[in-house]
């Protein structure tokens, strides 16, 4: 793309103002407000040609610029400039992950409100997938003739109560066989048990081997699916006081997409697994979400991947300040996910 300096600075000017204002900006108004040296004249030329170069558009034939898509691309890659969060900042953001938390859901849930808080849009993360954690308990409960609570305890503190469809069985075999497995599968993560592991138990507890062939399976299937994505949202209503979301339809559409778990887990579980993404417009994947940005980061459980953290708003968000607070709060959560001392 032929764009010199002076037009990249034109097109940061606009795009800063736009930002603060959500009004098409115009030569004269860059001219005031920007120490670029040039005359109005000379800012309409060069607005002109960044329009040709589709990094513009002219919504009124009056009117100023306001940036497109792919404008907004070459700013958050090339113009915006990163702001790392104060001190201060940094410090109340982690108070306020740390008191009085003591479940992994509670801290996610208030990361979340955090982050709409801060940024003012629209914030989704997900919760530590529970396959990458160290199992440190397993009990088998009976509740009746044909059902049976698993419940599975992490070394984290977190735990899972799956029910499973089991036939008759006292709760003392019960107690002896989840005896064995915890013996036997303590300090694996869930991702790491595969039935081969399971079936070893059976030369703990010979006589009770066709019961554990039956439940082999069952658990293999409940282990299968353990790792479904479990997400929290906060601040879908924010969009209500944009601009941007004043046309009843595409609020409509942005509150439908952000209540379907499915469109959630899809736009969290694509993109990069290092670092934070910027995704702009179309790049999301979603044509529900194609007038937005999205700002989103991995945190991880012991280095490796565990949840995604998301900021999803207009595209005329403040992307520095965004960036910053997504990256802070990525970190936060992946050491005290990790068991770091903060």
């Amino acid at each position: 793309m032929d764009i010199n300096e002076r037009k990249l600075l034109i097109l940061k000017a606009i795009i800063d103002d736009f930002i603060n204002t959500a009004q098409p900006v115009g030569s004269r108004t860059i001219a005031k407000n920007h120490p670029l040296g040039i005359s109005s004249a000379t800012i309409r030329n060069e607005m002109a040609d960044l329009e040709d170069l589709g990094l513009l558009q002219q919504p009124h034939t009056s009117a100023g610029r306001i940036p497109s898509g792919q404008g907004y691309r070459m700013y958050v890659d090339n113009l915006m400039k990163y702001s790392a969060l104060g001190r201060a900042q940094q410090e109340k953001i982690k108070s306020l992950l740390l008191s009085n938390l003591i479940e992994i859901d509670d801290v996610v849930k208030q990361a979340t409100k955090i982050l709409s808080q801060i940024t003012g849009m629209t914030t989704v993360i997900s919760l530590p997938k529970f396959n990458l954690s160290k199992l440190e308990n397993i009990k088998m409960v009976k509740i009746n003739d044909q059902k049976v609570l698993l419940i599975l305890v992490s070394n984290s503190g977190d735990f899972k109560s799956i029910p499973l469809g089991i036939k008759s069985s006292s709760q003392q075999v019960l107690d002896m066989i989840t005896d064995a497995m915890t013996e036997r599968l303590y300090g694996l993560t869930i991702k790491d048990i595969t039935l081969r592991t399971i079936s070893a138990i059976k030369a703990d507890l010979v006589e009770y081997g066709g019961f554990i062939d039956y439940l082999m399976p069952i658990l293999r299937d409940t282990f299968r699916d353990i790792d479904q994505v479990e997400t929290y949202v906060e601040g879908v209503h924010n969009v209500l006081n944009l601009p941007e979301f004043q046309e009843v339809g595409r609020a409509q559409a942005f509150f439908d997409t952000m209540e379907s778990r499915d469109k959630i887990c899809k736009i969290l579980e694509n993109g990069e697994q290092e670092g934070i993404s910027v995704r702009i417009g179309k790049e999301i994947g979603l044509e529900e979400l194609s007038d937005c940005s999205m700002i989103k980061a991995n945190y991880k459980v012991n280095n490796e991947v565990a949840g995604s953290i998301a900021v999803i708003g207009p595209m005329r968000m403040d992307y520095g300040a965004s960036v910053a607070v997504v990256d802070y709060i990525r970190e936060t959560l992946s050491e005290i996910f990790s068991g770091i001392n903060l």
